[in-house]
This record gives structure tokens, sequence and C-alpha cells, in this order.
């Protein structure tokens, strides 16, 4: 008798480990989801439920055969759509210049009457070519004193040149600086190119040729310094890239691209540095006013001590934490305290301050 209400006793203490393991798993679930909600990127809150260890209904359910029903024949009319026209290609742009061919017929067309047109379009490209630009410059002498045979020399002056003495033209520098900094083509790849057309030209002539076209942008870049450093809103992070040693071969060293951008104008600013300090930031934000937003890297700390800026953090960062451990962690409640001069920041922006300098 006691053995058997042992045996009863032990079934239902079984049942109930089980009850709870299920619920503890469920809850666990939910708890795991609204983190992810919660906290994670946006990415993050919609995923495959395949994937993710979806928890399925514990429904078992046997498939029933289909049932046979009888069929039965229906017949209705219907107004035909009117089928839509094909849109074509689409249309070429209008500003570019056109280059008209007029092909006639092989047949003798004398004494025939011309009912219309055919016209094709066809967009092609003439390749970039080199050409030798040549600056002819007659002299000419006028005599000044018949007696003493005195000649004043005349000849027109040679118009101004972005390299003094120089002997590419402004056309061909500026598809240089195009093709190595907008479209990453290196100096040894167009020295490659410029022979095809059989033209030398040493890849330490073309690295000369960009620092001087450097320093005549040098006023434009100041410019536009200083239209993104002044509109007091500003958002700064930093990025590495790998960049040649010159002074040692075939080796690259770590550099880093600081990146500066006004979202009020929807305007940025590069800034190269050799390395991640505070120097760099230090020197391009002297003058600076407003607020800064930045991630949470030290650096920008000592920007949050100045008078005249607000540092300010990035929501983005804040829920990159995947559950309630590092949120506890990293000390929840300073952790909002610090966002909140974000949420000002942007409330103030978002209701378009007439001057957001003078609030500060």
């Amino acid at each position: 008798m006691v053995q058997e209400e042992l045996l009863q006793a032990a079934k239902k203490l079984e049942a109930n480990n089980r009850h709870l393991k299920s619920e503890n798993q469920y809850l666990q679930f939910r708890l795991d989801q609204l983190n992810r909600l919660i906290f994670g990127a946006k990415r993050e809150r919609f995923v495959s439920n395949e994937t993710h260890g979806q928890m399925s209904l514990p429904f078992e359910t046997e498939e029933k055969p289909a049932e046979e029903q009888e069929k039965e024949t229906i017949t209705y009319t219907r107004p035909k759509k009117a089928r839509k026209n094909h849109p074509g290609r689409i249309p070429l742009p209008g500003h570019l210049p056109v280059e008209e061919i007029v092909l006639e017929p092989k047949e003798d067309t004398t004494g025939m009457k011309c009912i219309g047109k055919e016209i094709t379009d066809q967009l092609e490209l003439v390749p970039a070519k080199l050409f030798i630009k040549r600056f002819i410059r007659p002299k000419y002498i006028k005599p000044e004193d018949e007696e003493t045979l005195i000649h004043t020399g005349v000849i027109a002056p040679l118009p101004d040149f972005p390299i003094e003495k120089g002997i590419a033209g402004p056309g061909l520098l500026a598809q240089i600086m195009v093709d190595k900094y907008v479209d990453h083509l290196p100096i040894y790849r167009q020295v490659q190119r410029f022979a095809r057309e059989n033209v030398r030209i040493p890849a330490n002539t073309i690295n000369g040729w960009q620092y001087s076209i450097s320093g005549l942008l040098q006023s434009l870049f100041e410019k536009q310094k200083q239209l993104v450093l002044g509109q007091g809103y500003l958002q700064v992070d930093e990025t590495p890239i790998r960049v040649l040693d010159k002074d040692v071969k075939g080796k690259c060293h770590k550099g880093y691209y600081w990146v500066y951008n006004s979202p009020i104008q929807n305007a940025v600013l590069y800034d190269y540095r050799k390395g991640r300090g505070r120097e760099g930031p230090k020197e391009m934000l002297k003058g600076f006013r407003g607020y800064l937003q930045s991630d949470g890297y030290n650096v920008y700390d000592w920007f949050g001590k100045k008078k005249k800026i607000t540092l300010v953090n990035c929501w983005a960062h804040a829920r990159s934490y995947q559950n309630l451990k590092k949120i506890k962690s990293c000390l929840f409640l300073p952790l909002i305290i610090s966002l909140l001069p974000a949420i000002l920041c942007r409330t103030a922006f978002d209701n378009i301050m007439p001057d957001p300098l003078k609030t500060i």
C-alpha cells in the first residue's frame, strides 16, 4: 500500500516537473522575443520562425482524406479588359548631344516623294582619348625708332594653367582625380590605361600632379569645413582604412577617415588621420559650438566637458544590447540619463529652431 502511494507521488512530481520545464521554456522564449523587439536592431525584430527556434503549437491532428464532391459546370460572361500597351523603352536623356545619320535607300529615289521618316535612337559612347592641345603664339615686332633701330616684341600671353609649366591640361588632371578618389582607380591602373594609348606617364609624375591639384583644392575644403561645422548639430564617427606606406615597400598601415556629418544640410566632411586619437577631432572641432552626437568611444568624452559643446549619444548603439543582463551590466539608469540630451536635441531640431546656437 505504501509502495503504491510512493509511486503515485513520484508520478505527480514527474508530471509537475515536466510542466514547470515547459512553462520555463515558454517564458524564456517570450523574454528573448521581447528583448529582441525592444533592444534589437531593426533587421533583428522580424525573424523567421524556422531558423530561430520558433515554438510550434502542440496540436496533432490526423489528416482526413479529401471527400469526393459532385462537380457542376458554371458558365458566365464578363467584359474583356483592354490590354495595356507596353510602355516601351526608357526615353533617352534630352541633354545629350545628338549625331544624326541619314540612311538613304539603295534604290534610285529620283522623282519620288518623301512621306515621312523612321527615327531610331541608339545610346553610344566615345571612349576617352588623349590629344595634344598646342598653343601657337605668333611673335611680332614694331619699330620704335628707325634711326636707332630699336624694336619692341609683341606676343600673346599664355592662359593660366592649373600647374605652372606643367604639360597636363585641366581635363586630364580632373579625370585623374575623379578616377582615383571617386571611382577608386589606383594610379598603376591609370598608368596601364595610358600605356594602351602608347602614352608613357610615370606613376611618380601622376602623384606629383595630384599633390599640386590638392593644393588648389585646399580653399574648397576650407569652405566645406566651414559649411559643415557651422550648423550647431554634428554627427561624428571614424572608420579604418588600409594605407600604403611609402617608407616600407609592400607594407600597409591602418589609417582612419573621420566623418563629420551635418544632418541639417545633409553635408559630409572627410578628414584623414593616421591614428584614432583625440588630436584629429580636437583640431577639426576647434571653435565648434552646438550638439555633438557620437558613439561610446571614450575619445569623445573630452568634448562633452566643454561648455559650448553638448555631447549626445546614439540610440542605435543603445539598442544593440540583446538581453537584460547586458543592460544591467552597463548600469541602466545612467545610460538613460546620458541619452536624454539626444532626445532633447532631436526634439529641438525637429521643431526647426531659428538659431540653435543662441540656446547654448
